[in-house]
């Protein structure tokens, strides 16, 4: 017979192994870069980094004096770890359903655990792309339709949002559940009016401002960063290229930018789904034959230059990131894990309500340890 304890040891024994295993595969880079907990200490994440290279390797005479010994400079690199939840809801009167039937209870949990993995997906790339704030897009217009949103394929059916200007939320815009998306027409409704000007305000997930992953957005901005101050400091400032007209030349140029005056060569790139598409037509248009790669976790990818180039939903279209993975790594506490009480328990029934709920929960940053040796193309 199925009970909350049965179902509490699945998720223990069972599900958590597999939930973690499908987790690795958010996205290409995501399964390419370090995964560790030696840089936590505490709450806080701490990486100690070269910046520069003072050692002193020269030609000298040969009853010369020797070259004086050089000092690496050193900087500590400081976040604070971000707290990453999931979190799956079973009613009473479904699991009293399934009671007497282990296929129907196990068809319960997969349903249940899938929506997570997906949920989960998406949110941790949008994380590692965003801006730590968990912005999603700009209004543009309103009209009777709904509110017209910029990056519309980032908003779905029953997110909960946040309307704000700058840092603050407009009055009434607060925990505001999407009840429609229109991918054509690029417009959301939303299940309460929000009242005054929308048109140049922003949307972001609800809850998430100054939670989330120092993502893309943050390493290739120009704010302070990891605790540090990027004014007059070169080693934080990643390197921005702008072009009129995306060619295969200017991409070309800017890898070998990075090469020669950073000595680290870009090992993947990444853009959007239409940005992608810009560069296989590129390299057609030169008579050059489009190759693909096997990246880590089984992703494919066609190659420039022998880099493979991924695409993914939530970079911008007008964006085109020249980095190399291993000079990021995901600095946390632990793997996914289940939120657990005094008693070791993971399914809770839910104040107040027929249900019952587990909690899964990840405890990260992400650390670029090498800002200066990554490169942005925009302007195209």
């Amino acid at each position: 017979m199925i009970t909350i304890e049965n179902a509490d040891k699945a998720l223990k024994t069972y599900y958590l192994d597999a939930v973690s295993a499908k987790l690795d595969g958010i996205s290409p880079f995501y399964a390419a870069i370090d995964k560790h907990s030696s840089a936590v200490y505490g709450k806080e994440v701490k990486v100690a980094v070269v910046k520069g290279d003072n050692s002193r390797v020269v030609a000298g005479s040969e009853d010369g004096e020797l070259p004086a010994a050089g000092r690496n400079r050193y900087v500590n690199l400081t976040s604070t770890l971000k707290n990453i939840y999931g979190t799956i809801e079973i009613s009473d009167k479904a699991l009293r359903a399934s009671k007497s039937s282990e296929g129907a209870f196990v068809d319960l949990l997969n349903a249940e655990m899938e929506g997570l993995v997906s949920s989960a997906k998406a949110n941790f790339s949008r994380m590692l792309y965003g801006d730590g704030n968990g912005y999603v897009g700009a209004i543009s217009k309103t009209d009777d339709s709904g509110i017209y949103v910029d990056n519309i394929g980032r908003l779905y059916e029953g997110m909960y949002i946040d309307i704000r200007s700058n840092s603050a939320v407009v009055e009434g815009g607060e925990n505001i559940q999407v009840t429609s998306v229109n991918y054509g027409g690029g417009y959301i409704t939303l299940s309460k009016e929000v009242t005054g000007t929308l048109v140049g305000k922003y949307v972001y997930v609800h809850g998430a401002y100054g939670n989330e992953l120092t993502g893309f957005k943050a390493i290739f901005g120009t704010g302070d960063i990891y605790g540090l101050s990027r004014s007059g400091e070169s080693y934080l400032t990643p390197a921005s290229f702008s072009v009129t007209t995306l060619t295969e030349a200017a991409i070309a140029e800017k890898i070998g930018y990075m090469e020669e005056y950073f000595n680290n060569r870009p090992n993947m790139i990444l853009c959007s789904f239409k940005t992608r598409a810009k560069i296989a037509e590129l390299l057609s248009a030169s008579r050059m034959q489009v190759n693909t790669a096997v990246l880590e976790g089984g992703f494919t990818a066609i190659t420039f230059d022998g880099i493979p180039v991924v695409a993914d939903r939530y970079c911008d279209d007008g964006s085109i990131y020249l980095v190399n993975t291993e000079d990021f790594c995901i600095a946390q506490l632990c793997d996914w894990a289940w939120l657990e009480d005094e008693d070791g328990k993971i399914l809770k029934q839910i104040p107040g309500k027929a249900a019952y709920s587990a909690t899964l929960v990840k405890y990260a940053e992400l650390i670029c340890k090498k800002p200066c040796a990554q490169g942005v193309i925009t302007g195209f």
